[in-house]
């Protein structure tokens, strides 16, 4: 057994150990009274005063025998470690267990690594650490992610009732040293930022986007990529992502290629974010010249502006499709660009259709004509 408590000279360590003394000590109680020095003590007080000569040999005798069990006490052993002699023994006098106390030894002191405890981290090393990294949650996301990235999962959160269908990843995760908890539901609210995470979290480094010419060297002769002007609701992104990757869309241009890592909009694609590449086109002009120049067309939607119905349009097999936030709509200036100007047609009943619906009834025309 062993304790411990905190002292003024800190953390002091309590073990508990069985002395051979008591053995013997516990085997003289157990023989019939008078045969041991517990029997001749009780005999002792329960003897009248006339038997005084008797008493004082009996005397004698203890005294003898104390002398015999000072000569069997191990060397340094104090009469405080055993039974106190010269008393009635009490029922924690009888204890076969003695205290034995010592300081810890330096090297008893736990070497956290920076998790917990005093340990320095640099914040500016931990400030670039959270900007390259993200956390994403959902299910059919974290599976998806797994199956094609799993070196980019720093760490990972499971409530119990998940972790069977998450067993392939949990043993890459333990053969690999990544570390995962498996947590109650509060636990993982805290962990991922939100009550909808779907029993799973993972702390991953985010990808990076593509510049125009880097994604054109492996771009296929049929292909279409979807540019977004100031869209930038992580659930209509997440939608247009999952919207792309069933009608075959690879390319997605974003002002911020981040911005397609965040939790909402991977949780909302349910898996669809890791079959598109994003394309960082801070300003559109220059981008939008780059895939004219390797032979793709500019279309440009609008619910007001747009020349060509969707329905009597021809869409070319190579082509960058451009849509802009609900409100505004395409700047002039990204509008000028287009070589190609849509609408969908409808009742007129509502001014426009949410950018995500638009997405997939525009990338649904494209994918029947071109598939």
């Amino acid at each position: 057994m062993n304790d411990s408590f905190n002292g003024k000279n800190g953390k002091v360590k309590v073990m508990y150990v069985r002395s051979e003394d008591d053995n013997k000590d516990r085997d003289q109680k157990s023989r019939p009274e008078g045969k041991g020095r517990q029997g001749e003590r009780g005999g002792r007080q329960g003897r009248s005063a006339q038997d005084g000569d008797r008493r004082n040999d009996r005397r004698g005798g203890q005294g003898r025998s104390q002398e015999n069990d000072r000569s069997r006490r191990p060397a340094g052993a104090s009469r405080s470690e055993g039974r106190s002699e010269g008393r009635n023994e009490g029922p924690y006098d009888r204890s076969p267990w003695k205290t034995v106390s010592r300081a810890p030894n330096e090297e008893d002191k736990p070497d956290h690594g920076g998790i917990a405890g005093k340990s320095f981290i640099d914040p500016e090393q931990l400030r670039r650490q959270r900007a390259e990294e993200t956390r994403v949650y959902g299910e059919n996301a974290c599976q998806a992610l797994f199956a094609s990235r799993p070196d980019a999962i720093v760490r990972a959160w499971f409530v119990q009732s998940v972790t069977p269908r998450f067993r392939e990843a949990l043993r890459w995760m333990a053969a690999n040293r990544k570390a995962y908890h498996v947590v109650d539901d509060e636990e993982l609210t805290k962990a991922s930022g939100t009550e909808h995470h779907g029993g799973v979290c993972f702390l991953i480094k985010k990808r990076n986007g593509l510049d125009a010419r880097t994604y054109l060297k492996t771009a296929a002769d049929t292909d279409c990529v979807l540019a977004l002007e100031d869209v930038g609701n992580p659930h209509n992104l997440g939608g247009i992502m999952r919207t792309c990757a069933h009608f075959g869309v690879k390319g997605l241009m974003v002002q911020d290629a981040s911005m397609l890592e965040s939790g909402a909009a991977v949780r909302t694609a349910e898996g669809g974010a890791e079959h598109i590449q994003a394309i960082d086109a801070d300003g559109f002009d220059g981008a939008l010249d780059e895939f004219r120049r390797a032979g793709y067309t500019i279309v440009t939607t609008s619910s007001h502006k747009g020349t060509t119905p969707l329905t009597k349009a021809s869409l070319p097999k190579k082509m960058v499709l451009v849509l802009g936030q609900e409100r505004d709509g395409l700047s002039e200036t990204v509008m000028q660009q287009g070589d190609l100007s849509l609408s969908i047609g409808g009742t007129g009943q509502v001014e426009s259709l949410n950018v995500s619906v638009a997405t997939g009834i525009l990338l649904a025309e494209w994918w029947r004509q071109n598939a």
